[in-house]
Parts: C-alpha cells; structure tokens; sequence
C-alpha cells in the first residue's frame, strides 16, 4: 500500500454538500445498526463517482434517523462517566464539534485517539472506520467546516459506544497475519448480534510474533493485516458476508489514521487492529473456505469499483474501497466476491 499515492481532491463539493445533508442524522438507525452513509459518500467520491453520490444518498435516506436528543453535556472534567454510554450519542458529538472548533483536528484527535483505542470493536467497528474515512478527507484535501465536523461526528461516535473487549490469552505466536486469522477460533455460539459474539471470546493467536522494531516496521506489519483480511474475505467472506468485510475495514481505517498521529501511537495502535480484525473474524469466519468463484480477469481496479458503485450496497462499496487500496489481484477478486454476495441496494 502506497500511502503517499493520493487521488485529485474533489473540486466538485460533492462531499461536502453530502456530509452537511447527513449531519442532522444520528450514527444509528433501530437501536443499534449503524449509519454507514458518511463513509460510502466519503469511498464514492474519492474513487470518481461524485455525479451519483446525492442519487445514492436519495435511497438511503429511508434509513436515517434523526440525531438522538442530548442528555447532559459532556465536559473535559465529566466525559470518563458517559464513555460508552450509547444514550449519550448526541452529548458526546456536541463535545467533539466543540473541541474540533476550538482546536486544531490533529490535537483533538492525538488526544482521544489512546482513549478510544481500547474500545475499537465497539459499534462492530463502525466507529473506528468513520473516523478513518473522515481522517483520510482532512489528510488529503482542505480542511473545510463539514468534513472537521464529520470528524466531530465519528469520534462522538466511537466515544458513546466504547466498549474493550474482554480479556483474553494467547493461543500462540503465528508467523504472518494471514496465519494468524486462519488460526482465531471461531466463537462456540455463531448466533445473535456482535455483542454476544464478542462477549464469547477467550483467547487470540499473538500477533505480530515479535515486537515492531519502529514506525515502518508498524505500518508495514499493518498494511499486511489489511491484505491478509482482504485476500480471506474471497474464501470466508460466503459464512457472513456482510460483516467479514469489517476484519478488513477496520484495520485499514487505523491504516489511514496513521500519519495523523503521533509516532508513538502507532504500535498501540497495530495490536488494537489486529484485535479488532480477529475479533471480527472469530465472531463470524466460517470454518472452511468456499472454492473461488470470481476473477477480476481484465478489469481495471477502477473498473472493480465502478461494478461496487452500481451495486450500490454500502457495505460492498466500503470493502471495494479498502481492496483498491490493497491494489493486488486477488483484492480485487474479494471486492467482487463481496458484489456477488451481498443484495444490491440500487
């Protein structure tokens, strides 16, 4: 992965003009789900398909809600009793606007980021990814009042529904990431939502084997976590295909954030991914991989997205996006493996 490789800003305002239409809505819909609009808009836009972006937002409008009403408000002296308190969506996005308003994003970002990190499975690692997305916007182009607020939006999120996972053991050092997730152990009870799945984990492979010598190293060993999840989905991906996609999005959002923080975050932040996509995967891998029934063939990577755009289902756009970041024919069979998989949306 190529992290200096970086398409033309939009110069359309398409993403701005989306993000400000999706600010009045909360991060959830029924209780729980997550609203993945802002992060799809964010893939459609990055990757040329701005014309279709408020098309896309018309259909998807029927399943936004309205932000929560706030609570109490959250304070720098008070937020350690409303973290992971999901009624408090609404007080925690009000914070976050203030502190992004009051100070610059990167500061406010290099602060919570060790807080939350923690909790990165939280939200099925909806949280996480919008604040990957919203980051790879401010680092690529200009800094403008709906994306800082989009940013506002995504770590309110990540705050108000924090939860770490439960303490767990080692089953032993595995050699590369693809190893590792071919080693987690699937949950006993493959049932119910996220919740009672990852309340259910014991124990995960150590990965990396041997301690991350710096901040290449890091990036590097999670770039490798993010192809080997990628590249599994084309196998695994038919067991829950519309979750298995988040052991890949997940780690490539803490990808993204990486040249935003500061050094010295960066290896945290390697083992919270690798957690997170472990995690994701013993919640929801089938045991045996299905044969490859998808090729790229001759399409083009930007060919591959063209296909997940006309699909339309926000899920196999996220994972499109992280497979064109991995770039490599085989990401590009996953990505059409998750077409083939998930129902179209338009």
């Amino acid at each position: 992965m190529d992290l200096t490789t970086r398409p033309p800003s939009d110069t359309s305002g398409t993403l701005d003009e989306a993000l400000e239409r999706l600010h009045a809505f909360g991060p959830e819909r029924g209780g729980w789900l997550s609203n993945h609009a802002p992060m799809a808009v964010e893939a459609l836009v990055r990757h040329g398909q701005a014309p279709g972006v408020h098309r896309w937002l018309d259909h998807y409008r029927e399943k936004l809600e309205d932000m929560p009403d706030p609570a109490a408000e959250v304070t720098p002296d008070n937020w350690p009793e409303a973290l992971g308190d999901p009624r408090r969506i609404a007080d925690w996005t009000g914070y976050f606007a203030r502190e992004t308003a009051a100070r610059p994003w990167l500061v406010v970002l290099a602060e919570w980021w060790p807080r939350l990190l923690p909790g990165i499975a939280a939200g099925a690692t909806h949280p996480v990814i919008r604040v990957g997305h919203s980051v790879r916007t401010l680092l690529d182009g200009p800094e403008t009042e709906p994306r800082v607020t989009e940013l506002a939006h995504a770590l309110g999120y990540w705050a108000a529904r924090h939860q770490p996972l439960p303490p767990l053991s080692s089953l032993g050092p595995a050699a590369d990431a693809a190893t590792a997730l071919n080693a987690v152990v699937p949950v006993p009870r493959q049932s119910g939502g996220i919740r009672d799945r990852l309340g259910q984990l014991t124990a995960f492979p150590q990965w990396p084997d041997r301690p991350v010598t710096g901040p290449d190293d890091t990036r590097a060993r999670l770039g490798e976590l993010v192809r080997a999840a990628t590249h599994r989905y084309e196998a695994y991906g038919y067991g829950e295909p519309i979750m298995l996609v988040h052991a890949a999005t997940a780690p490539n959002a803490v990808l993204r954030a990486l040249p935003a923080l500061p050094r010295e975050l960066w290896a945290p932040s390697l083992g919270a991914a690798w957690a997170a996509s472990a995690a994701v995967t013993a919640a929801y891998s089938p045991t045996r991989p299905a044969e490859p029934a998808v090729r790229p063939g001759g399409l083009s990577a930007e060919e591959v997205f063209a296909r997940a755009a006309a699909h339309g289902d926000d899920h196999t756009i996220k994972f499109t996006d992280t497979a064109l970041d991995v770039g490599d024919a085989t990401a590009l069979a996953a990505a059409l493996r998750s077409v083939q998989l998930n129902p179209p949306a338009l």
